[in-house]
């Protein structure tokens, strides 16, 4: 069985994107391998500094983490900043790690241009936290979508260096997680780029019912197909991908042809749509809004997670110090 670890940012509700991106995998494998899921509260502080409610923040993403489905009876889910063990190798882990090679990484360059008023020494750091949370459990796979695949590959770079450094087998070079069948990306609502919470673009597990269908009506447009079979433009194609998810297949055939035959009316589309969506994450909202009442829970969910996390983590950082030296008197 493959250790496999997952963490999300505690910055907000996860969206449609999160959950038919990886969310809906990790029900599945986490009965397949031993899987640690971390709410990365640390993380969220290298674009967020000023956090107005980072623990109501963690506890949503717990709950809504619970409410699709992980089980903690199962997999280990726990807070970051639960396990100190990380903040230690962290910062033995920097003492190998190169400005030269932290500068040049897309995520980096990427966050600069966005907030250039506050380039901290955490966002130039954040492969070497991530690599920590990957390497402190030992994981053998990471799920990680395109934008983190060059911080995949600064973990192994980060592993390797290690045990060449020390001379040592210690730390597995993890491989990226490869889901069974197709990974479904999920288009945001202004017609370019993914779903995401900081475009402003994406449908939250959590949202009202209202709230959802006046972002759906919202949602880009254009005039219509002027041709028969015309190919979508990229909007329309990402409404049509947002109801293969949620939707019938009879529902996707209905508008596709309707569409084929410049028939289409965007309005009835996008009715349909938000209904559906709706019918989709009413049921989780419900167990979200549940859970999330429920601290006694939440409390004992937390308190398991950490010490699972941190009884592994303990062993991998007493044996990086004895590795590297570090002796008591």
């Amino acid at each position: 069985m493959e250790t496999v670890l997952s963490g999300i940012r505690s910055t907000g509700h996860l969206h449609l994107g999160n959950y038919f991106g990886a969310v809906r995998n990790f029900i599945s494998m986490q009965r397949e391998n031993n899987c640690y899921f971390f709410i990365a509260d640390w993380h969220s502080l290298t674009t967020h500094p000023h956090p107005d409610d980072l623990h109501n923040n963690v506890k949503i993403v717990l709950s809504e983490y619970l409410a699709c489905g992980i089980d903690p009876e199962i997999a280990t889910i726990y807070v970051q900043s639960d396990v100190p063990e990380i903040a230690e190798l962290y910062l033995l882990m920097n003492m190998n790690a190169y400005i030269g090679e932290l500068e040049r990484t897309t995520s980096f360059k990427d966050k600069v241009r966005k907030q250039p008023d506050n380039i901290n020494v955490g966002l130039l750091s954040y492969p070497v936290l991530m690599a920590v949370d990957i390497l402190i459990q030992k994981a053998n796979k990471v799920p990680v979508g395109k934008d983190q695949e060059q911080n995949l590959e600064m973990t192994r770079k980060f592993a390797k260096r290690f045990n060449n450094i020390y001379g040592v087998d210690f730390f597995p070079i993890p491989q990226a997680y490869g889901f069974k069948g197709k990974m479904v990306k999920i288009p945001g609502l202004d017609g370019s780029g993914k779903m995401g919470k900081s475009e402003g673009n994406g449908i939250f597990l959590y949202d009202e019912p209202k709230t959802i269908q006046k972002k759906v009506m919202r949602a880009v447009t254009d005039s219509g197909p002027t041709q028969m079979n015309q190919e979508m433009p990229e909007p329309i194609k990402n409404l049509f991908t947002l109801l293969s998810v949620v939707s019938t297949p009879d529902t996707v055939d209905y508008f596709q042809e309707k569409y084929n035959n410049c028939e289409i009316r965007y309005g009835d589309l996008k009715k349909q749509l938000a209904q559906d969506i709706i019918n989709f994450t009413s049921p989780i909202r419900e167990r979200i809004i549940d859970i999330n009442s429920n601290d006694v829970f939440l409390r004992k969910t937390a308190k398991m997670g950490a010490e699972k996390a941190r009884e592994n983590a303990s062993k991998t950082l007493q044996e990086v110090r004895k590795i590297i030296g570090f002796k008591s008197f």
